[in-house]
């Protein structure tokens, strides 16, 4: 059983952690006149703002029940209080680059169900397969009577794929093969992991985990992409539902494209600027994009923050191993 963290390393990670979200705030204020669109944010009301949260909270909840699905559909066991915890503890990492440091769930889902790391790596996998699958489905429902965005189409087929291959453990392996061939049959052992990892998906093949894991990611973000189109509709911006939808999810997935921490500063600007050819003023668009990426992602991070230190400490396995 691995050593419980000390508390020097606890309060190390939270305040790096604090400092992120310092220097991600700063990042997001930068170039932007607070003066100017003070006004715009004025229209809003504490019940406004709690509703905003109140919607960003759904979608976390959903997605760390899916979470708990994940776990079970791998034979690991774990009590879902200490479930949501790790979930939510996850989120703390949202602002490194790619996510990658939210992979911490793996550790915590390996150490609480007293199982090798490997064998938790789907859920990981699977999480990020099925928002990408919930965001591409969305998306190209949307585009059809959304503006007009150039290569929204092509994100919209691309993540798709990525998401079909993820959900399709023999076609991401027979995928992993082919990129060792063309590599010139390099890394071997590196291939033959990511192979075992590709086929342990197979987990999340059974259709009522499928449908369960695919339906919380739709109702998840769909309550994010909600909260966005009445913070646009409080600011005085008319924006279809359509657009909103189009809006947020490629300002999502092209944020997350660049591997900055959180998608910053991809996501800011492709969300302003889609807003704009949208016919939002400026100002309603800079005030909406500060105002739903506090509440969507720096809430996360917040969130993240409090939950990480019990995460860390907790969920140790009280039982056997399984399988």
């Amino acid at each position: 059983m691995p050593r419980p963290p000390s508390r020097a390393r606890d309060r190390f990670l939270v305040g790096a952690l604090l400092l992120l979200l310092a220097i991600g705030l700063v990042g997001v204020s930068r170039g932007t006149d607070w003066a100017e669109i003070g006004q715009v944010a004025k229209r809003l009301t504490l019940v406004n703002i709690a509703l905003l949260l109140a919607l960003s909270l759904l979608n976390y909840l959903l997605r760390a029940f899916r979470w708990q699905i994940f776990s079970r559909a791998l034979g690991l066991q774990v009590p879902p209080r200490t479930g949501l915890l790790h979930y939510f503890g996850g989120f703390a990492m949202s602002v490194t680059p790619g996510k990658v440091g939210e992979l911490v769930r793996l550790r915590w889902l390996a150490r609480a169900a007293n199982a090798p790391v490997e064998r938790a790596a789907p859920a990981a996998l699977g999480d990020r397969a099925f928002d990408l699958a919930a965001l591409a489905l969305l998306l190209a429902a949307a585009l059809p009577f959304a503006i007009r965005i150039p290569g929204a189409p092509a994100i919209a087929l691309l993540a798709l794929g990525f998401a079909a291959a993820a959900t399709h453990p023999r076609l991401l392996a027979a995928l992993v093969g082919l990129a060792h061939r063309l590599s010139g049959r390099r890394f071997p052992r590196l291939t033959a992991r990511l192979r075992r990892a590709a086929l342990s998906l197979g987990a999340f093949g059974a259709p009522p985990v499928l449908a369960a894991a695919l339906g919380l990611g739709l109702a998840g973000w769909l309550a994010e992409i909600w909260a966005f189109h009445l913070l646009l509709g409080w600011l005085g911006a008319e924006v279809g539902f359509a657009t909103a939808l189009a809006i947020f999810v490629f300002s999502t997935l092209a944020g997350g494209l660049t591997g900055a921490p959180g998608g910053l500063g991809g996501a800011e600007a492709a969300m302003v600027a889609l807003l704009s050819v949208a016919g939002v003023p400026l100002p309603a668009a800079i005030a909406a994009t500060a105002l739903i990426r506090f509440t969507t992602l720096w809430f996360a991070v917040l969130l993240g923050l409090l939950a990480f230190p019990f995460a860390e400490r907790g969920g140790h396995a009280t039982k056997g191993p399984r399988g």
